[in-house]
């Protein structure tokens, strides 16, 4: 290393050590600290993404192992689900034989890497010995009423032949492979999300501080919570009453006409006793068929023909069919009020419909009229009969209290959260594990009969639909209540269910009669530090939230939230863009490693920005990392080859009787502020590029205290600082770092064993140098201050001494000479 710095040697050196040791497993008896990052899907190869976001664990792995945690870090993988099955049929393999060679592939690249993950916890997905737990959960949450069987419109994606959850679609496409998602109705299997809502929400109040608030906003705004009032409105036509909801009853009296959602019961009824049945049939048909995103955005409305009377007025108000409303949100029904809601003006504007204000701000009375865009906010209300005057607060309560005395209305709290869809028409998932019986029904399937395995030699069909519903030997088996001939549910499991409930199974991986110890539970969870990407902050997170809960409901364990403090690390970028294949600017973590060794791709990753902002590629950047690992390298091959011991702070007595003790002292400073800021910026802050900049900073401090030349490398002042350097990065660079302290402490304890370095207080202390004040070029006072004070400092402090306040009068000095260290001139 003299000559050059040869990483792959370095590297592969200490990782079979590494392996051959165990090194990576909980030790100690230091407090239990579980970190996670989010597991990957075996697709294939690691990318930028993942050795970003695999570096910040480790870093924070090999600290806290180092400040004498017992940290547990694990590895496994996400490895149901349509990704992979994608991946299969493109390459034409069986999804079991291609998942299986992705894990071989990318657990050899983690590992190249030097990631310091406890391998003997390494869990798969796909294994029966997982998902056997996994069918276990559904039946045991079948027997709570936690599941379900019911039809439903739900998101389906025609290129991915399946269901998706609201959660998997954005906008109007898939969240996957960003395909065109379209309305189905089909009997799906759904979890009682809902039936937590109010608990999900609610706690995330407990998280606050641990997770980013972007992401507690996220959630909170998914699951939605509204609180208003149910009113009935009779449907003159049926003679009966439709239910509506509303946020807004202080806005009752301007409300003029009620929308419909096409999937409403009501919806073909009304279109029978209103006289329009052609016309608004098929407005039913061509709406449901639009996808989410058009419905949602789009205006379309059909009048129906009947009409629903105001409960206080008796008015009588046209009932509309509307795209825009949904059947899965509130009642399906709503009160329009387009004076006061901006998506109901614009529908009445397209429709030629009434906007009657009466609502207006408490400062400038009523609205004038026309009104170009609805008034959404609160003020007072008017043209309301006995509520007119009232504040909308106080009109919102008096008029429930009207509608309810009347029993035509009753306080409710609704949430935009929606039941899990957990059915999936694919293959390569978990079975789900009910019969069909024609006697008896959907019958689970016994408990001791688990797992009901997912067939492994198969061929998928054309367009990768799957292959379970045309395999009798699947299919066809008997009813476990009745003994007579059943079939097995062919839908598979949402891979996000698996996702749920890892992070448990980590903790006793092994164990076979269960899917894990209680009491391990309990020394671990919940995760101390959990890093992943904030694009599941509304899937994982929301669905590890409430598997959570029902694991704890159904006596499993005694926990609610899994993840104590949440990090969302920021993409790779290239080009500006985010790295993919389709754009063409993807770097390959194995030729960076190949060319430059791990522990840059490793330093590059980490010191280029902050973990949760975006990183820009930078072949410069990764260039640099590299030049100053090999000055390190050198640095401390020069110090290693001196006869002194290192390891030791020669202390402040020695320094004082050093040939240079100005710059002895300087560099000892310099070596206890850098643990502290290294120890600080890891610790409390995870700023691991700021941690990174100290230590670049000492080590120039070490080459100009050394000389370029490094002549004076065997003083021990300068060999104790190199020992620091070296302990510092190994975190960053666990190779580098270990090869060093091996070549600096022979026959020593490996880096690896050493704990954390201390800094010293006293020798953060600064000497204090005396500056003169001067007013107009003669010296009126003395301050003491310290040697790094700048420019704005000492122009503070000289404004703020007493005799120079007295020197000035009251007059505003027209100029203010520094010069640092030595005088202030303040010219008056």
């Amino acid at each position: 290393m003299r000559e050059s710095y040869k990483p792959q040697e370095v590297e592969l050196k200490w990782q079979a050590r590494w392996d051959a040791t165990g090194a990576a497993r909980p030790r100690g008896a230091g407090r239990a600290f579980y970190l996670l990052e989010m597991f990957p899907y075996p697709s294939g190869r690691i990318h930028m993404g993942h050795v970003r976001n695999y570096t910040i664990g480790d870093v924070l792995a090999r600290f806290l192992t180092a400040r004498g945690h017992r940290v547990l870090h694990p590895m496994g993988w996400d490895a149901f689900g349509l990704p992979a099955e994608q991946a299969a049929i493109k390459h034409g393999v069986p999804p079991e034989r291609w998942t299986k060679s992705n894990i071989e592939t990318m657990r050899g690249q983690l590992r190249r890497m030097g990631f310091s993950y406890d391998w003997s916890r390494e869990i798969a997905t796909c294994d029966p010995s997982y998902y056997r737990w996994e069918q276990r959960f559904f039946i045991q949450m079948l027997e709570r009423d936690l599941a379900y069987r019911k039809s439903a419109n739900v998101n389906w994606c025609d290129q991915c032949g399946t269901v998706l959850a609201n959660e998997q679609v954005d906008g109007d496409e898939c969240w996957r492979g960003h395909r065109p998602v379209r309305q189905r109705e089909l009997e799906q299997w759904f979890f009682r999300i809902t039936r937590y809502a109010e608990e999900l929400l609610s706690g995330l109040a407990e998280l606050a501080g641990g997770w980013p608030e972007k992401v507690l906003t996220m959630q909170r705004n998914w699951i939605g919570r509204s609180e208003g009032a149910e009113i009935q409105f009779e449907v003159r036509e049926l003679r009966e009453s439709v239910t509506v909801f509303t946020t807004r009853a202080d806005t009752l009296f301007g409300a003029t006409f009620v929308s419909v959602a096409v999937e409403h019961p009501f919806a073909v009824r009304l279109a029978s006793k209103g006289g329009r049945e052609p016309t608004v049939t098929e407005f039913i048909r061509r709406i449901r068929e639009q996808d989410p995103k058009t419905r949602a955005e789009g205006k379309e409305g059909c009048f129906t023909g009947c009409h629903a009377v105001h409960p206080i007025t008796g008015y009588a108000l046209p009932i509309y069919l509307a795209s825009f409303v949904l059947m899965d949100y509130g009642t399906g029904a709503v009160m329009a009020v387009p004076a006061h809601d901006q998506r109901d003006f614009e529908f009445a504007q397209a429709h030629t419909l009434n906007v009657v204000p009466v609502v207006g701000p408490a400062a400038g009375g009523e609205l004038s009229a026309p009104l170009h865009a609805a008034y959404e906010e609160d003020g007072v209300v008017h043209d309301s009969g006995p509520f007119s005057g009232m504040s909308s607060m106080d009109a919102r309560k008096s008029i429930g209290r009207d509608l309810a005395s009347r029993g035509v209305a009753r306080e409710v709290v609704h949430y935009k959260l929606r039941d899990w869809g957990v059915s999936r028409q694919r293959y390569w998932g978990t079975p789900i594990p009910v019969v069909y019986c024609t006697p008896c029904g959907v019958v689970p399937v016994p408990l001791d009969e688990l797992p009901v395995l997912l067939p492994t030699d198969v061929a998928l069909l054309d367009g990768g639909k799957s292959p379970l519903p045309t395999m009798d030997e699947f299919v066809r088996t008997r009813c476990p209540r009745c003994g007579g001939d059943a079939r097995r549910e062919t839908d598979t499991m949402d891979t996000f269910v698996e996702s749920s409930w890892y992070f448990l199974r980590y903790t006793d991986p092994q164990k076979a009669d269960a899917p894990f110890d209680p009491k391990f539970v309990a020394e671990w969870l919940p995760v101390d530090q959990y890093i992943g990407g904030i694009e599941h902050a509304v899937l994982h997170l929301l669905y590890s939230r409430f598997f959570t809960r029902v694991l704890r409901d159904l006596g499993y364990i005694d926990l609610a939230e899994p993840f104590r403090n949440l990090l969302t690390q920021g993409m790779v970028i290239k080009d500006g863009a985010k790295m993919s294949k389709s754009k063409g600017n993807v770097v390959d973590p194995e030729e960076l490693v190949n060319r430059y060794g791990a522990d840059t791709a490793r330093l590059f990753s980490l010191f280029a920005a902050p973990p949760e902002k975006d990183l820009e590629w930078s072949e410069r950047g990764v260039e640099g990392a590299y030049r100053f690992l090999a000055r390190v390298a050198r640095m401390a091959v020069e110090a290693a080859a001196t006869t002194n011991q290192a390891g030791e702070d020669p202390g402040a007595e020695w320094v004082e009787r050093a040939s240079r003790p100005t710059e002895a002292r300087a560099l000892r400073r310099l070596t206890h502020e850098t643990v502290l800021r290294v120890t600080r910026d890891i610790g409390e802050r995870m700023r691991f590029n700021t941690a990174i900049a100290a230590i670049m900073e000492l080590v120039n401090g070490v080459y100009e205290y050394t000389g370029a030349d490094g002549t004076r490398a065997d003083d021990v002042l300068s060999r104790y600082a190199v020992t620091i350097v070296v302990r510092l990065l190994l975190p960053f660079v666990p190779h580098l770092a270990s090869e060093l302290w091996e070549r600096l402490e022979p026959g020593g304890p490996d880096l690896g064993e050493v704990s954390w370095p201390v800094w010293d207080e006293a020798a953060l202390v600064r000497e204090l140098v005396e500056v003169a004040i001067q007013v107009n070029g003669k010296v009126r006072s003395r301050i003491r201050v310290s040697p790094d004070s700048n420019r704005e400092e000492l122009e503070r402090l000289a404004l703020a001494d007493d005799k120079i306040a007295k020197e000035l009068g009251g007059r505003v000095p027209k100029k203010i000479v520094v010069v640092p260290g030595r005088l202030v001139n303040l010219v008056a």
